[in-house]
């Protein structure tokens, strides 16, 4: 495999505590990735990133239980129809067009265009310019996308996942994992710990957690501060971990601060500008534990498991290929089309039926075909079309 080296892999599904092996990243094997240039930024910006490397070199299959797209016909057909311009992140160019030229065969009285410029940092700003009907992204909403979207309608965006990201693939929205240093004995934390570890907010209920012990390691560790690794408020990684562990309940998450200038600075927490270090940082740190994208593991640490809950009964997953392929691990990240769907309104008819093709069987082979997303499956498909309903 083109990965580090993996002394202790479970290639299952659904693991449980007990069945629960963990994943040691112990070579140097993953390239050394480096942010991109200005030329490089602007290029794909022209013309959507390009793939670094081969596609993955395992592939998932469809779901067989993803539902068919079914065309409409006769009068519903006709009343398709109209010119849109898309937009899309630098990593969903090339697969926004392929959605879209798919669809418009389909439906040819509808004309449609993802234009450049190809952008990591679309959200749902653009749309309130109303120069763009809909967005392929790359990454969760902004609160500030929302809020600048509330203040001009009256009303948040409508934010639908569309597809898996990738398990590995760097720059393409790879999954995310926390990692310790290869000596620390713990294998898997809940997500309660890991609030109790990173957040102030500890909306989950938990209470500060500070050493190892505390979370139940035993030996020379247990007494030693846990050293916390993480990256710079706004990024897309920080912004998914708050959102999936640190936010619950309805109350946003806040990091323990990095910021060694701000008064509530904690010097036991190191904060990046980006991803690219983390696991260099834990690698030579016994005490550090951090989050990072799995394209980013560059360094010997160990991928601990998580778990959505905690007590004795709970689920804990391994980030293994198999586990991210069949939507088993949890901090699996996903693609969203962001439209404006006025409540009052509705939808328009051509994106939403724009977005029922791309998350039908046809529309995530699609996506397969690409080699390099993973398709929902179908639990997720059916979550996603339950959003477009309400609609």
């Amino acid at each position: 495999m083109h990965f580090s080296t993996i002394l202790s892999v479970a290639l299952c599904v659904g693991l449980s505590t007990a069945a629960y092996n963990p994943v040691y990243f112990v070579g140097d094997e993953l390239p050394v990735n480096k942010p991109q240039t200005p030329e490089e930024a602007a290029a794909g910006q022209a013309h959507g990133r390009p793939l670094i490397g081969p596609v993955e070199l395992l592939q998932p299959t469809l779901d067989p239980n993803l539902t068919d797209y079914v065309p409409l016909k006769g009068k519903l057909k006709c009343e398709l129809n109209g010119n849109y311009t898309l937009a899309a992140s630098d990593v969903l160019a090339v697969l926004s067009q392929r959605w879209v030229s798919a669809f418009t065969k389909i439906y040819p009285e509808v004309t449609m265009r993802v234009a450049p410029p190809y952008a990591g940092s679309l959200g749902a700003l653009e749309l309130i310019k109303g120069t763009l009907q809909g967005v392929f992204v790359s990454r969760e909403l902004k609160p500030s996308d929302v809020k600048g979207f509330k203040d001009a309608f009256g009303y948040p965006p409508s934010s639908v996942p569309i597809s898996g990201g990738s398990y590995r693939k760097f720059g393409f929205l790879d999954s995310v994992a926390f990692v310790v240093n290869k000596l620390n004995p713990i294998e898997s934390l809940s997500y309660d710990q890991l609030d109790g570890i990173f957040s102030t907010t500890h909306a989950r209920g938990t209470k500060n957690l500070t050493t190892w012990g505390d979370v139940g390691v035993t030996g020379p560790l247990a007494a030693a501060p846990i050293k916390v690794y993480g990256i710079a408020p706004w990024n897309g990684y920080e912004e998914f971990v708050r959102q999936k562990v640190l936010s619950y309940n309805g109350t946003r998450g806040q990091w323990r601060s990095g910021n060694k200038t701000a008064p509530d600075y904690d010097p036991m927490v190191t904060w990046d500008a980006t991803v690219y270090n983390m696991s260099r940082h834990v690698a030579v740190d016994p005490a550090g534990i951090a989050y990072t994208g799995v394209a980013y593991i560059d360094s010997p640490v160990k991928v601990i498991g998580v778990s959505e809950t905690s007590g004795p009964n709970a689920n804990v997953s391994s980030l293994t290929y198999e586990n991210v392929a069949m939507a088993k691990w949890p901090l699996s990240r996903v693609t969203y089309f962001n439209c404006n769907a006025d409540p009052k309104k509705g939808m328009d008819p051509v994106l939403k039926e724009l977005q029922k093709f791309v998350l039908s069987k046809q529309g995530q082979q699609i996506l397969l075909d690409q080699g390099i997303y993973m398709p929902f499956r179908a639990n997720q498909q059916k979550s996603s079309m339950a959003l477009l309903e309400k609609n």
